[in-house]
């Protein structure tokens, strides 16, 4: 992984690919089996773990890692050999739910100083319509001293990763690419077709690619929104949304849509790149806003249920067990989980809360949200509420003994999402569940 040693032909391109996180690691281990490749990232931390065979997303394996003849390393200088590179940093929102593509920028500004005539930058990171060509090509204009569309070109891939899952992964699922010119796009489906038994789909322009990876997951965010809304409706009316949802399992048609917190590094945050856009342009996105309100208040909502649930004599201080962090069952990524919403509903409520899982780093949920996280589960017993939050695996296999433990009798098993809902509990302890 310390030098690129391995002759792919005269026309072959060199590939960067600029960051590597949950994106840019897995792209660039499976280019690598086919090209020359230089992974960069600015993180040199991030570097040394992935050269000492460690990742920290869980994506890679270690062995994987220490076999690749991918050229790992956080000096710029490394991209100017570069003929592709392919951009993939994170494009977050900012408090106040704007786009923030001070990354994208940042990574523009590093590509264009390495940037060679004849060379192609390839964006993955999400934004909305017209970003790269309007703001990237400009931006690496800036920095390269050349002219985007004449003496360099531009190209679009949305990311299409799913942290944790094993079956959609960037080897198996059909990349969609769009070029500056017909010629581009024919090269970028050529380069991502090696890598992928699904494909690729030249998308009609950039513009048409950014857009369709904007609604992929705004139209997951609505679909959630609108189960999480009959969930509040099913509440009032005493039914369970999880009874509902496996009787309307049955008909063919029928969208498997899940109740819960969204969160992460694209549905909960991709919609707001689409609505941004959409209000430049004059339209106020009625829909895709709602949908955000909807699920951006369930962490509040559920919290409150869970209160109410609780019962717990005025005065008194409840002590509950949250047990998951991340924003997504089996993976360590905390980026923008909403289960932080849940602890702060019910720590404004007046509980005191307890927050463990075993796959979320210790030190990031802190510097991120300030909350003291356990690895390990509490020794002792006597919580008055067990919360599963995130339904990691070690959380599925509960039994009796484990809420017996941890809960007082007479204590609630509050169940966000379902995990246990088939599952016998001892009789002294009660049950929540969405």
């Amino acid at each position: 992984m310390t030098s690129i040693a391995v002759s792919r032909g005269a026309d072959a391109p060199v590939i960067s690919v600029i960051g590597l996180g949950y994106v840019g690691l897995p792209l660039a281990i499976a280019l690598a089996r086919h090209f020359e490749v230089v992974g960069f990232d600015i993180d040199t931390t991030r570097i040394a773990e992935i050269l000492d065979g460690a990742d920290r997303t869980g994506e890679i394996e270690r062995d994987e890692l220490l076999a690749t003849s991918l050229h790992i390393t956080a000096d710029p200088a490394a991209l100017q050999a570069a003929t592709v590179h392919i951009v993939t940093v994170p494009t977050p929102v900012t408090p106040q739910n704007e786009p923030d593509m001070r990354a994208l920028f940042a990574a523009c500004d590093t590509v264009g100083r390495a940037l060679r005539p004849g060379a192609t930058v390839v964006f993955e990171s999400t934004v909305y319509p017209g970003v790269t060509e309007d703001l990237c090509g400009p931006a690496l204009e800036r920095a390269s001293g050349l002219i985007a569309g004449k003496d360099f070109f531009l190209g679009y891939s949305p990311e299409r990763i799913n942290p944790g899952d094993r079956v959609h992964t960037v080897d198996r699922i059909t990349k969609v690419v769009a070029g500056q010119t017909p010629e581009i796009a024919a090269r970028l489906a050529e380069i991502y077709g090696r890598i992928t038994s699904g494909g690729t789909f030249v998308a009609a322009s950039i513009r048409t690619a950014e857009a369709a990876k904007a609604i992929e997951n705004a139209q997951r965010d609505l679909n959630i929104a609108f189960i999480n809304e009959v969930t509040m409706i099913f509440n009032r009316l005493g039914l369970s949304v999880h009874d509902v949802l496996e009787a309307s399992a049955t008909k063919w048609n029928f969208l498997p849509f899940k109740p819960g917190l969204v969160g992460g590094h694209c549905i909960g945050v991709d919609p707001y790149y689409l609505a941004h856009c959409a209000q430049a342009v004059g339209h106020e996105p009625e829909i895709i806003l709602a949908g955000r309100r909807i699920n951006d208040g369930m962490g509040a909502y559920i919290a409150g249920e869970i209160m109410t649930a609780l019962g717990h004599p005025a005065g008194s201080v409840p002590r509950l067990l949250v047990l998951g962090l991340t924003f997504k069952e089996d993976v360590p990524d905390l980026r923008n989980s909403k289960v932080v919403d849940l602890i702060e509903g019910l720590r404004q409520a007046g509980a005191e809360v307890t927050v463990h899982d075993p796959l979320a780093n210790a030190q990031e949920a802190k510097a991120l949200y300030r909350i003291d996280l356990r690895n390990d589960l509490p020794a002792d017993a006597g919580f008055d509420g067990l919360v599963a939050a995130v339904p990691h695996a070690p959380y599925r296999d509960f039994g009796p003994g484990e809420f017996a433990r941890l809960v007082r009798p007479g204590g609630l098993i509050a169940d966000v999402k379902g995990i246990w809902r088939k599952r016998d509990l001892p009789e002294t302890l009660r049950r929540w569940q969405l």
